[in-house]
């Protein structure tokens, strides 16, 4: 019986071009990747800054393996909560302009175990129809009522609050959308949310390191980060390590301590990432050049694709979807890519909706110019 079923699933899958597989890659997550022997040029990595790679990240985390060791042991709760956290939870609350945050062992992890901390039955919480899984099931786990709004439709959304008896309500939204690239209107919504009495989380995992005068997001951008009630980020993409954090008053950050149930039972960061993370802050302090390469990296390579008739939506921002429509179109593009030496993954649904599938690129501040040319030859060579 478990047999036929599965068998049944994965015929389905590939009947849809939905079916999926890994890939293994060789060499560091730098500009180029070894692919089955061959070396590409890569448009797929979140390691927006180029610092995955970095020395100084690698020298860190081995002076931390030495001195404290590659596991930290425990939980946060138990013996896990070493020194090394705590600095960089100060750390990034300083980064972030908020009193306390809180480190999570992965976004998705930070994201559900955040909402379900917040809201719970009897609750409401308003996300974008867009919102990345994380958020959305973040959002289902807290058995809060669900109002799901149209994407960035701050109308809709004010509808919705003006409807509402809950006696918590909680906005969620990604700042950076991950799969189109485009910004949440985050000042309407913030105004919104003040007048309606609603709470506000944001993700930040696409705009930490990225944007804003410091890096530090798109919340400070916009000047927003003293209105925002939960800003979430990761350590795991422009940032080059692994893990995430909660920044927030510190109100928010004890409730997280003792209801968010991923933070609560979930094994600490080890040592190593930590010190990473650290050393990657402060490259984000010092190297601010690396912001301005990855959007003049993300204009030349919209601007490129758009010479060739791409479908390219948005403003050239570090993430681009190159729009095409069907799965099967897609997955075949990606595939003659790859074979042009470019490695730019093919996005179908469920990560995307039906009839939007599209090519995924994403720069680094590492790209060189001849490496987006490399990028733009290889999408007009790879044209159907």
């Amino acid at each position: 019986m478990a047999d036929d079923f599965l068998s049944e699933a994965r015929r389905r899958r590939r009947e849809a071009g939905l079916e999926r597989s890994m890939r293994p890659v060789e060499g560091a997550q730098g500009t180029h990747l070894e692919i089955e022997g061959k070396r590409v040029l890569s448009l797929c990595s979140n390691n927006y800054l180029g610092l995955a790679d970095h020395p100084k990240l690698a020298e860190a985390a081995a002076r931390a393996a030495v001195d404290l060791g590659v596991g930290s042991g425990a939980s946060r709760l138990i013996s896990g909560s070493m020194r090394i956290h705590h600095q960089l939870e100060d750390r990034i609350a300083a980064f972030k302009g908020t009193e306390r945050s809180l480190l999570f062992t992965s976004g998705y992890q930070a994201n559900i175990g955040t909402i379900s901390a917040l809201v719970g039955a009897g609750d409401e919480v308003f996300s974008d129809e867009l919102n990345h899984a994380s958020l959305i099931d973040g959002c289902r786990i807290s058995r809060a009522t669900v109002r799901v709004y149209g994407h960035c439709d701050v109308g809709q959304l004010e509808r919705q609050l003006s409807r509402s008896s809950a006696r918590r309500k909680l906005i969620v939204t990604d700042s950076i959308f991950s799969m189109d690239g485009d910004a949440a209107p985050l000042r309407d919504i913030v105004e919104v949310a003040e007048r309606h009495g609603a709470l506000v989380m944001i993700d930040e995992a696409h705009a930490t390191g990225v944007l804003g005068a410091r890096g530090s997001g798109l919340a400070e951008e916009l000047g927003l980060s003293d209105r925002i009630d939960v800003q979430m980020g990761t350590l795991g993409k422009a940032l080059g390590t692994f893990g995430a954090y909660v920044a927030a008053d510190a109100d928010v950050i004890d409730h997280l301590i003792n209801h968010a149930r991923t933070f609560i039972f979930t094994t600490a960061l080890p040592p190593p990432i930590v010190a990473a993370a650290d050393a990657a802050l402060d490259l984000v302090a010092d190297e601010p050049e690396r912001r301005s390469r990855v959007r003049d990296n993300g204009r030349r390579l919209a601007d490129g694709l758009r010479n060739l008739g791409y479908s390219v939506p948005g403003e050239g921002c570090h993430i681009l979807p190159v729009m095409i429509g069907e799965a099967d179109e897609t997955m075949q593009l990606s595939q003659r890519l790859l074979a042009a030496g470019v490695f730019a993954h093919g996005i179908r649904p469920p990560t995307v909706p039906p009839g939007t599938s599209r090519i995924r690129a994403t720069v680094m501040a590492s790209h060189s110019v001849d490496d987006i040319d490399e990028a733009v030859a290889g999408f007009a060579k790879s044209r159907g």
